[in-house]
This record gives structure tokens, C-alpha cells and sequence, in this order.
């Protein structure tokens, strides 16, 4: 059984996506590179559970390994 909460949690979820988009326009590759980093570090500080990371990096990996990049 999975910890991770795998449920959409966001009532608008297209807003969502779009505040993301809308956060890396008019930056350059490496800089947007840069921003995901900083997100993923902050948004993990926040899940604060270190198990939980580990199972939502491994669930992150098999999507690009089935081809589901976004």
C-alpha cells in the first residue's frame, strides 16, 4: 500500500498547471531548469517525509520511463 497521495487535491487543476507554466516564461533553459530544482526542494521540505519522497521519486521516474512528460 502507497503513502503517497495520489488523488487530485486542487480544485481548479488547470490553474494550477498554468501558474506553473506561467512561472518559467521568459526564462532561459537553464534557468527554468533552475526553478524546477528550487520548486522540487521547497515542495519536498514541505511533504517533510522523507519515505514519501523516495516513493514520489520513484513514481516520477517510471512516468518518464512510460513516456509521460510534460
Amino acid at each position: 500500500m502507497t503513502g503517497l497521495d495520489t488523488k487530485p487535491r486542487f480544485a481548479d487543476p488547470d490553474a494550477a498547471y498554468r501558474a506553473i507554466i506561467e512561472a518559467h516564461r521568459g526564462l532561459s533553459e537553464n534557468e527554468s531548469a533552475d526553478l524546477n530544482a528550487a520548486l522540487v526542494l521547497i515542495l519536498a521540505n514541505q511533504l517533510g517525509d522523507l519515505a514519501l519522497l523516495r516513493e514520489a521519486l520513484v513514481l516520477a521516474r517510471a512516468t518518464l520511463a512510460q513516456g509521460h512528460r510534460k
